[in-house]
């Protein structure tokens, strides 16, 4: 038997419905905030990630699946989202349009790391993406449409987390002062970090190595080295956020893993799905689309794990609405009626009304017994008698109760339902 990669995950037909709910709570926020879909290619030149991402992250330098086509091209499965999107706003021109340009997005995406409880190699992440506004209430309201998001799907025992990394200014000078504490102990410190020193140490304070860790514990911070336009933009920030009513702390060693953020970071945290907490992250961006070929451009967003909320809604007992059965299943008891009853199933299907028939020459008996697995929400039967009278009774499965219908009036009757 071949069975799934590794890190991969099948999606059966039992389950599918609680995607497309948590699918369509992200279309529905999405809509509310005026946000439009991009789509982008599931795999992108290597480069876009190189650049983009940034080669001092552990997504580029561990976890990327990238390979050569048949044109001896570099290629990448992407392994977020925000890269593809930002790539497509140069290539096809969209800051012509009316600023912001507001986007989301929901896709696969591919990391080549150790499978846990919410983690695989294969994931789905929504994302938001705004492009074109430096003002600090366009980082509240992305914000807001996360907590948003996660409030409307039962998800209420999370945490904001806020904090800024500054630009690229008051960085160069924060990195000076983190230099100066980390490089006594520098030795002690993992490999990796080691590397990062003189790369991009603000990213050794992302490190999961518990003696880093230690190391950087009290480290100096950058929210102490902001530059005074970066220090009054998270202070609006922060006054958006509570003018909004929405609930934050401020954690100073939030770097996010990823290169291209600046200014805002934030995190939505839990402590119901294991060690790795976050259940949604994200924050500014605005050298992202310059470091990629573009015109100067602000830019916010954020990406929430599918696989990570459906078990966070999973742990916490936040029920996900009962799926949906057809609303009539149509009995036929012999081969008139059952053509009949296909026949009516299809009328009813025309109509917009969702209806199931019998495939598998199944007893009378064992079609209400098919009806009620499926949960149709009502069930005709017809036979000789309903034929000849053209008129049948329609079962409630719930209740027992019965309505004659006219077979006539069966399509309209139940399209409505």
């Amino acid at each position: 038997m071949i069975s799934a990669p590794k890190g991969t995950k099948d999606v059966l037909p039992q389950d599918s419905y609680k995607w497309h709910y948590i699918e369509s709570a992200a279309r529905k926020v999405a809509e509310d905030f005026n946000l439009k879909e991009i789509r982008t290619p599931v795999f992108e030149h290597t480069e876009l990630f190189l650049r983009g991402v940034g080669d001092t992250t552990d997504i580029v330098n561990k976890e990327m699946y990238t390979f050569k086509d048949k044109g001896d091209r570099s290629i990448t499965l992407k392994p977020e989202g925000t890269a593809g999107a930002a790539r497509s706003y140069i290539e096809n021109g969209l800051g012509n349009a009316p600023l912001p340009v507001k986007m989301y997005y929901i896709i696969p995406a591919f990391r080549y790391e150790r499978p846990q409880a919410g983690r695989l190699r294969e994931f789905h992440q929504f994302g938001i993406e705004v492009y074109g506004s430096p003002s600090p209430d366009t980082d509240a309201e992305v914000i807001s449409a996360a907590a948003l998001f996660l409030k409307r799907l039962g998800i209420n025992d999370v945490g904001l987390n806020i904090n800024s990394i500054g630009c690229r200014s008051c960085r160069a000078s924060y990195n000076a002062a983190l230099k100066d504490y980390l490089r006594p102990r520098l030795s002690e410190m993992c490999p990796t970090c080691r590397e990062r020193f003189e790369k991009n140490p603000l990213r050794i304070l992302d490190c999961k190595e518990e003696g880093c860790k230690a190391i950087t514990k009290d480290a100096p911070r950058m929210i102490d080295h902001l530059c005074e336009d970066c220090s009054a933009h998270f202070k609006a920030v922060q006054n958006y956020l509570k003018a909004g009513g929405i609930d934050f702390n401020i954690d100073p060693n939030i770097v996010r893993g990823l290169d291209y953020y600046t200014k805002t970071v934030f995190e939505f945290v839990s402590g119901d799905i294991g060690a790795q907490s976050t259940v949604c992250g994200g924050g500014r961006y605005d050298g992202l689309i310059e470091e990629l070929g573009g015109n100067p451009t602000p830019a916010v967003g954020f990406a929430v794990g599918l696989e990570r909320l459906m078990l966070l809604m999973e742990n916490t007992g936040v029920d996900f609405p009962a799926e949906r059965g057809p609303a009539v299943f149509i009995a036929g008891m012999d081969g008139p009626g059952r053509e009949r009853a296909f026949a009516l199933t299809c009328a009813v299907r025309s109509l917009g009304g969702s209806a199931e028939c019998d495939h598998m020459n199944r007893s009378l008996k064992a079609q209400f017994k098919y009806a009620d697995k499926i949960g149709a929400e009502y069930v005709v039967v017809l036979g000789d008698s309903e034929l000849s009278g053209g008129v049948c009774k329609a079962k409630r499965m719930a209740d027992g109760s019965v309505t004659e219908v006219k077979l006539e009036d069966i399509p309209s009757f139940f399209a409505k339902k």
